[in-house]
């Protein structure tokens, strides 16, 4: 689906932690890592898709976030010739995004790369907010410091705490692909209030436990 221009739809995500660390994603069988993006479908808004693409590449349901904010308005960029299908080149020029912001509300453990059967990426970390734009594809490291920019003005950061806390979190050993999920029947216990909330991993309350 392209627009009058030859630009498709899509939605790309910035996940945030308690410590305003985002999830930074290495893509399967590449040195490259990104943030979670994927197209909108016909008849899908841009936060339907949001939260489709957001458990078809990470595991994570609705459930699981809170919409701290979005762009404004479409980021655009274009795809080099030879990233593009033949068949399709004059006509396909590239993807503009609507960029959400989310905090995520529940345990690292129910990240789950390994949903689908072609998965996205193979390996994780948390990253401090200002990731390094140059291990993104080229083309579209304008349009991650345009986003960047943008949704950082939704970004509170706590008053206490020092230098070593801050350096502590900056870039964290790589995630396994796959962990297992909660028990069934497991619920949150209370969603995350506040960008920066100390305690935001909400505890899990199991069946038959109160």
């Amino acid at each position: 689906m392209l627009d009058r221009e030859g630009f498709r739809p899509n939605v790309g995500i910035i996940l945030l932690n308690a410590q305003n660390e985002v999830w930074w994603g290495k893509r399967v069988r590449e040195h490259s890592w990104q943030f979670p993006q994927g197209g909108i479908k016909y008849g899908e808004t841009p936060e339907q898709a949001m939260f489709r693409e957001l458990e078809e590449e990470i595991g994570l349901r609705q459930e699981h976030v809170k919409i701290v904010g979005r762009t404004r308005d479409w980021l655009r960029y274009e795809v080099p010739d030879h990233f593009i299908k033949r068949e399709i080149r004059g006509h396909y020029r590239g993807q503009k995004q609507i960029w959400f912001l989310l905090r995520m509300c529940a345990r690292d453990n129910d990240v789950n790369l390994r949903l689908t059967d072609h998965p996205e990426f193979d390996a994780w970390r948390w990253h401090e907010y200002w990731v390094p734009l140059d291990v993104v594809i080229e083309f579209k490291r304008d349009v991650y410091q345009r986003a960047l920019q943008e949704l950082s003005r939704f970004l509170t950061w706590p008053v206490h705490g020092n230098a070593q806390q801050a350096q502590r979190h900056t870039s964290r050993y790589l995630r396994q692909p796959h962990a297992p999920r909660p028990q069934d029947g497991a619920v949150l216990a209370k969603p995350c209030d506040g960008i920066a909330a100390e305690g935001c991993t909400p505890e899990l309350i199991l069946p038959g436990k109160g």
